[in-house]
Order: structure tokens, then C-alpha cells, then sequence
């Protein structure tokens, strides 16, 4: 099981206006990340090492 986010959730100011968006708030060791029309839904949870993974693989694609 993942950590519990630790601070407040955030969404990219990219985001459209009809509340289709990932949100993503910091954890002891990395980053959580849920859907924001489902927010008492089950996250995703990444290690530090693995969300600058992610965000490198997604800035080049």
C-alpha cells in the first residue's frame, strides 16, 4: 500500500475547465497521484526516483 499524500493536491494550470484532471500532492518519499472527479478513489504512488523517471519519459514523448 502507498503512502498518504502529506501536503495539499494540485492540478497543472493546463488543466481544462471541466474537472478532467490528474492531481498530485507530495508524500514522504515521492508523489501520489488521483483522478480528480474521483478523489476518494485509490491513488497511484511513486518513489521519488520513479516520478523523475515518469516526467522525463513524458516531456520527450
Amino acid at each position: 500500500m502507498g503512502e498518504h499524500p502529506t501536503g495539499p493536491w494540485r492540478k497543472s494550470s493546463y488543466s481544462g475547465g471541466n474537472g478532467d484532471c490528474l492531481e498530485v500532492a507530495a508524500t514522504r518519499t515521492g508523489r501520489a497521484v488521483r483522478d480528480s472527479k474521483m478523489p476518494a478513489a485509490p491513488v497511484l504512488t511513486f518513489p521519488a526516483s520513479q516520478w523523475r523517471v515518469l516526467l522525463a519519459h513524458l516531456s520527450t514523448d
